[in-house]
């Protein structure tokens, strides 16, 4: 078949296709325009950090929170600040000390004597973009007063509950080179985080660029999108498709991190206290369908899970003592654990063929054939150490 016999068939197939669904093609390449807007105009502030800028892209579309750990000065807080200001939204900044109570996060009751009567007192969660910053810096009690707000998005003082705006995205960050005065989170809180992003040191020729902007007056940013266009965002992203075997893919890297030996890793097991939730999978899931929606397409493919599952596991890994002992950490589990999983190959083609006949209703997919080959191997390790010669990669 030759190439313009093949091109003219593709024009008529587009041409075939029902109105909706060319439509559909056309959101996903307004919203991966949309999503380059914005993040341009964060770059004209924020150098390089390509990573996590688009991490919290994505956990802004998909409705999730982001953790993010670094050393001071590498634009955390300016860059949760600075896309606060393309979206037009809301932005409080909450520094975590230890004498930080919960009412200073959410809010409280004030008795009014020449009334007689109880008002309350909103906290500063009530905004679209909270950056907990050093979020281990304060007692337990004061992170556990995050939970509701972050699972429910509102929270409850007295006998009343108070919806928080929406977009509404938690944004914590943590300093891994300091353990004198912090807190670790209760398992229950880090589980709520989406992502786990770990922002590391910027090269020398982008710290060389950083140092120039800071000679001059800082960028001014342009609003990009309204609530009401950010709300569509987020609607389409519930829309993206995604097929069996790759949901069968997230749940069996999730599943890995549980029974590593699985997946002929029985070495690594001794190194894993506890694997990840069910949340995992869910969160895997639905933020890799907001990552296809960043870069232009309305469905998800293997790739996109890869790319997020260092982000979205790695906080959900307890390491064993075995693995403090020896300076195990969860990146380095999880190298092992991906390279073990089979990653299920698509064409995408393919892909679209089955996006488009899902969209028309006629996808059937416990009747369809599974056109995946997978590959990968599940040979056992011989190694004592399974991490014996590999480099430390920091989570």
């Amino acid at each position: 078949m030759t190439d313009s016999t093949r091109a003219r068939q593709q024009t008529a197939a587009a041409d075939a296709s029902p109105q909706p669904i060319r439509d559909r093609i056309d959101d996903a390449i307004d919203a991966r325009q949309t999503a380059e807007a914005v993040l341009y105009e964060i770059r004209r502030v924020i150098v390089g950090q390509d990573a996590m800028l688009e991490r919290v892209l994505v956990a802004l579309l998909a409705g999730g929170h982001l953790l993010l750990e670094g050393v001071p000065g590498l634009a955390k807080t300016l860059t949760i600040k600075t896309l606060a200001d393309v979206l037009h939204a809301s932005f409080r900044r909450i520094q975590f000390t230890p004498d930080l109570v919960p009412g200073d996060l959410v809010g409280t009751r004030i008795y009014r004597p020449d009334r007689g009567t109880f008002d309350t007192e909103l906290g500063p969660v009530f905004c679209n973009f909270l950056l907990a910053d050093e979020i281990n810096r304060a007692p337990a009690k004061v992170q556990s007063a995050l939970l509701e707000v972050m699972q429910e998005r509102q929270v409850t003082i007295g006998p009343e509950s108070h919806a928080v705006p929406r977009p509404f995205l938690v944004m914590a960050t943590q300093n891994p080179i300091e353990s004198e005065g912090t807190y670790p989170l209760p398992e229950a809180q880090v589980d709520r985080f989406m992502m786990k992003v770990v922002v590391g040191y910027p090269t020398g020729e982008e710290e060389a660029v950083v140092v120039e902007r800071s000679l001059r007056p800082a960028a001014a940013v342009s609003p990009i999108l309204t609530a009401e266009a950010l709300a569509e965002l987020q609607a389409l992203t519930t829309e993206v498709y995604v097929d069996r075997p790759i949901v069968d893919y997230a749940v069996a890297l999730t599943t890995a991190t549980r029974f590593p030996e699985r997946v002929g890793l029985a070495n690594v097991k001794p190194y894993i206290a506890f694997g990840a939730s069910p949340r995992g999978s869910i969160n895997l899931v639905h933020a890799a369908r907001a990552l296809a929606v960043v870069r232009g397409r309305r469905y998800v493919v293997p790739g996109d899970v890869v790319d997020l599952a260092r982000d979205v596991l790695r906080h959900r890994i307890v390491p064993s003592f075995t693995a403090l002992a020896e300076e195990v950490t969860a990146d380095m589990i999880l190298d092992r654990l991906i390279d073990a999983v089979a990653v299920p190959r698509f064409a995408h083609e393919s892909l679209m063929a089955r996006q488009e006949a899902a969209e028309r209703g006629s996808l059937v997919v416990e009747r369809e054939p599974r056109a995946a080959a997978r590959t990968g191997s599940h040979a056992a390790d011989s190694d004592d150490n399974p991490f014996a010669g590999r480099g430390e990669v920091s989570a």
